[in-house]
């Protein structure tokens, strides 16, 4: 069972930057793709970024590229997002999620872990 824990939300202006994180509890989280995704009140949850395993690769949904980056360190269980040039339409919950697997996937349902959210908030 892994256990993942969110922080690093909050309330933005719009062009601002937030840094969300993610501690994992599992000591063979280099074993598991990590993404990020996000959820907007009355709205589905959507892929925002990925990380491979090991190595850099990694993937951005369109609406992100050139302003969010992930990252990870396998050696302190972390992955983190950056995210940039915020705007008002990336305001939602974001969910740090782990999936045992070799490639990357921007589906929600091929994650098995999931964080409990953390809120940001991107004002006008």
């Amino acid at each position: 069972q892994v256990q993942l824990v969110e922080s690093g939300g909050g309330l933005a202006q719009a062009g601002g930057s937030l840094r969300l994180s993610c501690a994992a509890s599992e000591r063979t989280f280099s074993r598991y793709v990590m993404g990020w995704f996000r959820q907007a009140p009355g709205k589905e949850r959507e892929f925002v970024a990925a990380h491979s395993r090991v190595g850099g690769s990694t993937d951005y949904a369109d609406s992100v590229k050139g302003r969010f980056t992930i990252s990870r360190d396998n050696a302190e269980n972390t992955v983190n997002l950056q995210m940039n040039n915020l705007k008002p339409e990336d305001t939602a919950v974001y969910y740090c999620a782990a999936a045992k697997r070799i490639s990357i996937t921007t589906t929600p349902a091929l994650y098995e872990y999931w964080g409990q959210g953390t809120p940001v908030t991107v004002s006008s």
